[in-house]
């Protein structure tokens, strides 16, 4: 009598015992069904790094040197460290901003392309420690990255591969010289969430006096497999950046957007048949990605508030509006990229208030856009469900949660869930989700409202990913219709949600 299928047969149902009997045995034999396994993953799929840096989505970059005090863009590299004097600086004020701006993290300097080193790096005297600010005592990486942990932001650090100013650029020496700089930053200031490599590499430059162009071959001078390991190493969670990933990939455009269409998969193309590396890469398709791309390697759209990437005085009138900052998230962030937007602190060492008070205007849109999900109030209706398993119930889109998800069974690729609602809702946002563990799925999408007994198609598109942001005209409907029109494999959607985006 020790299978439980032969003893129910057995119950006699009299008395509230044996009821309760009989239930508590019926709920062990449902929990004992044979669990619906999930879909396999399909293509490229992101590694947990990957999937912490994705649910980041918006962060900021912080340029700032000596290019502040010089009113330039790129340093030559000759310029004396005494001119470094931020006599006002506050890491707190700095970050509280970009806390208070929504973002997840902050991505320093740490050292551009004029090699000077906002911190004591002990390899060089190019450095913080030879400039008067706090008598030669300060380090501005130690103050934003502590100022990062206390106010619940990521710290990343930036270190720019070309050295105007070292006099051994060009040669084996410097690579040694690289390495080690990039081993103190990810040995002494904390956890790293990411490594920002750039693909300015060689020209002019000081080089200790040399005064003269050096040309390095950008596909094997730094050995960038060698430099990704170290990286790989000592802060085994870092994302590393670049033209080529291995992790994140740029945008391809330094205007902060995507292309409509963005696929997450990425396969590297070197030129003229060379090793693709940062600086050496067909960076042009990184705009829109590559469906069923080789390898996980999704966009980061980076901008700065202003015109330029460090501060100038000039621009202060020129900052970026709260309605521009909203249409690039939604052009960034709602095409399934991350928003990387560079706020430069001037020359005091702080956030300029007028980008200050921008960025606020921006917080409180975006704010009220997605303050409320209208879905969340929905009754949900899927075409499928995968075994008819509560596990991938399709109100799991509507749940909040992004590690649950709705899929259908594996034959089926083309599919819709539908929103009814008990009375017309209005909104003019969508946002969708698919489930990243289980790899890009989706390659074609439709958004239908009921209206006099019939469906309207009011959006359309191609790829999700990590969240697709649909913003339009006004839709007032008590039914909406999200319909996968193209899918190799069936769908593992995490949300679907409607908000109202007033004027």
């Amino acid at each position: 009598m020790n299978n439980p299928k032969v003893r129910r047969r057995y119950l006699t149902i009299t008395g509230n015992e044996n009821v309760l009997l009989y239930l508590i045995l019926l709920s062990f034999l449902i929990s004992c069904q044979s669990k619906v396994e999930p879909p396999l993953p399909y293509g490229a799929i992101p590694s947990e790094r990957q999937l912490k840096w994705h649910e980041m989505e918006f962060y900021g970059f912080l340029h700032f040197t000596v290019n502040t005090f010089t009113n330039k863009e790129w340093g030559y590299g000759d310029e004396d460290p005494i001119i470094f004097n931020p006599i006002d600086f506050d890491a707190d004020q700095i970050v509280s901003t970009a806390r208070d701006a929504g973002m997840k993290g902050l991505i320093l300097t740490c050292k551009h392309h004029d090699g000077f080193c906002l911190w004591p790096s002990k390899y060089t005297e190019h450095s913080v420690k030879n400039s008067p600010w706090k008598d030669g005592k300060g380090d501005v990486v130690r103050e934003i990255s502590d100022a990062c942990k206390e106010y619940g932001l990521k710290f990343g650090v930036y270190l720019s591969p070309w050295d105007r100013n070292h006099k051994d650029y060009g040669t084996p020496e410097y690579i040694e010289y690289y390495r080690n700089q990039m081993k103190e930053l990810l040995t002494e200031y904390g956890p790293v969430y990411e490594v920002w490599f750039d693909g300015a590499n060689g020209g002019t430059g000081y080089y200790g006096g040399a005064k003269e162009e050096r040309k390095i071959d950008r596909s094997t001078y730094y050995d960038w497999d060698s430099t990704w390991k170290i990286v790989r190493k000592l802060q085994p969670d870092a994302c590393m950046f670049s033209d080529v990933g291995p992790d994140v990939r740029w945008i391809g455009n330094e205007r902060g957007i995507a292309n409509d269409t963005c696929w997450a998969t990425l396969t590297p193309e070197g030129i003229d048949g060379r090793k693709p590396g940062p600086g050496s890469s067909n960076y042009r398709k990184n705009t829109k990605g590559i469906r069923n791309g080789k390898y996980w390697i999704p966009g980061e759209c980076d901008v700065s508030i202003r015109p330029g990437w460090f501060y100038h005085k000039s621009q202060d009138s020129m900052v970026r509006s709260p309605e521009n900052l909203v249409d690039l998230y939604f052009k960034s962030i709602g095409r399934g990229a991350n928003f990387l937007l560079n706020l430069p602190p001037d020359k005091r060492g702080l956030i300029h208030e007028n980008d200050v008070k921008s960025l606020k205007e921006f917080k409180k849109t975006i704010d009220r856009i997605f303050a409320k999900d209208l879905a969340a109030e929905a009754k949900v209706l899927a075409s499928n469900v995968r075994g008819e398993s509560r596990e991938y119930d399709p109100l799991n889109v509507i749940d909040g949660n992004g590690n649950t998800f709705w899929s259908c069974d594996d034959s089926v690729t083309k599919s819709h869930i539908i929103l009814e609602f008990d009375k017309p809702v209005t909104f003019n946002v969508v946002s969708l989700r698919e489930y990243l563990p289980l790899g890009q799925r989706i390659y074609g999408w439709a958004l239908d409202s009921w209206h006099n007994g019939e469906w309207n198609t009011f959006a359309q598109g191609a790829s999700i990913g990590n969240r697709r942001l649909w913003r339009g005209d006004i839709q007032i409907t008590d039914k909406v219709r999200f319909r996968i029109t193209d899918a190799p494999v069936c769908p593992a959607v995490s949300e679907f949600g409607l908000y109202l985006n007033e004027k």
